[in-house]
């Protein structure tokens, strides 16, 4: 069943898309049907620079496993890491 809801964020970041590394500043996460993963439902992530024109977009589909291990992985990543190394003003 497609929820029809997406999550919005800002973010600050880069993503390499099929012209190379783009500023990125916002995501969206959704489920819904996906264009190329072989599932009928999938999470969808979107990471993107509107601005920049539709090449600037990384998009992930992923079963609703992986995304909750990836969302784990992310958590465990900076968990383990000095609090504030990934921040911008370093």
């Amino acid at each position: 069943m497609c929820t029809y809801l997406t999550e919005r964020v800002v973010i600050e970041g880069s993503g390499k898309g099929a012209t190379g590394w783009f500023g990125a500043d916002r995501a969206t996460v959704y489920v819904d049907h996906p264009v190329h993963a072989p599932y009928t439902h999938t999470v969808n992530i979107d990471v993107l620079n509107p601005a920049l024109g539709p090449a600037a977009r990384v998009a992930l589909e992923l079963t609703e496993e992986s995304a909750l291990a990836l969302a784990d992985a992310i958590h465990r990543a900076i968990g383990h890491a000095p609090a504030g190394l990934a921040s911008r003003d370093q």
